[in-house]
């Protein structure tokens, strides 16, 4: 991979939804050759990663900081076109990143109240800024693909759960067995694992050979908003401080499916650190589009520094790769 032999500066906005953060590049990124999406993420994979490792490893940030690269978009209607990244590769969607790069961009001034549409490599993604500061999207549209699923692990034994797609690829386990809160993180984190190297070594995946890269295990909530709350593994090894945007519409398909959640009737995802995500669907053809609403603070604007003469400039990880978010976005 190239890395550059001059100084570099980022313009980079930090925000927080539900606790997890989101890095906004909104200037002095390296301009791209060409205008197709799909051709600029591998053009950044390429040729610009060391800004991906830069912003979300150590020492300027940490296995849980996903960035968003704002490009310009091909559709004129469209705010931004987004890239978004993380500590293992690049993401095609990221519901907690869209609003969090929502929060930004009405900070910056860029958006008022209202429909706002992004591009990504997901496809296009409708948001809504609300009043209140708080933002709702539209996902794309997701499903279960198979339900009661076994998978037999080494310490915390058979368990079953539904494979959905919303985004990316989740197994969704409801009878681990596990208190989900911030004092038990050890114990969740190993069941995941295990549960992911299971569905690894017996080739247990989504549809077309999808890559189950997300475990999101399922307890009952601690607010009285919520009707569920989870605890989900991302591909780079670390959980989702937020409800997660894709996991909660994954939760959403299930139900659908399942006949025990109503179009139009909105479901409360709690998360390990306590925030809320809320959700409704309607169906499309055989499969749902879930709303997701949530909210997000910005916490810092700031210059990223990029020092070619600092050994660790381009960024160290303690936790080794977990699967290809490239392929499967989060």
């Amino acid at each position: 991979m190239p890395l550059p032999t001059d100084r570099v500066e980022l313009s980079v906005i930090d925000s927080h939804t539900g606790g997890e953060p989101t890095r906004t590049i909104i200037g002095g990124a390296p301009e791209l050759s060409t205008s197709n999406i799909a051709e600029q993420i591998q053009e950044l994979k390429q040729e610009h990663d060391w800004m991906r490792t830069a912003l979300t490893h150590e020492p300027r940030g940490y296995e849980a900081m996903v960035g968003a690269l704002l490009l310009q978009p091909h559709n004129p209607e469209a705010v931004a076109r987004v890239v978004y990244f993380n500590n293992v590769g690049y993401l095609g969607m990221c519901g907690h990143g869209t609003i969090g790069v929502a929060a930004t961009l009405s900070y910056l001034g860029n958006i008022s109240p209202g429909e706002h549409l992004l591009e990504t490599i997901a496809g296009d993604v409708m948001f809504t800024l609300h009043e209140d500061n708080r933002v709702s999207f539209v996902n794309v549209p997701s499903y279960r693909y198979q339900t009661n699923v076994p998978v037999t692990t080494k310490n915390f034994g058979t368990v079953t759960g539904d494979i959905a797609y919303a985004g990316n690829w989740f197994y969704l386990c409801a009878d681990h067995g596990l208190n989900i809160s911030l004092g038990n993180l050890a114990e969740l984190d190993k069941c995941c694992r295990e549960i992911r190297h299971t569905l690894d070594a017996e080739g247990i995946g989504g549809e077309n050979g999808g890559i189950i890269d997300h475990v999101e295990l399922i307890g009952p909530p601690g607010r009285e908003d919520a009707q569920a709350k989870n605890y989900v593994d991302c591909p780079g090894g670390e959980y989702d401080r937020s409800p997660c945007g894709t996991g909660t519409s994954a939760k959403i398909a299930c139900l659908a499916a399942a006949g025990k959640l109503e179009p139009g009737q909105t479901w409360g995802q709690e998360s390990i650190t306590g925030s809320l995500f809320e959700g409704s669907y309607v169906w499309q053809g055989d499969k749902v589009l879930p709303r997701i609403m949530g909210e997000a603070f910005v916490t810092a604007e700031t210059k990223v520094i990029i020092d070619p003469t600092d050994s660790l400039t381009f960024g160290f990880s303690q936790k080794q790769c977990l699967g290809t978010p490239e392929s499967t976005p989060r």
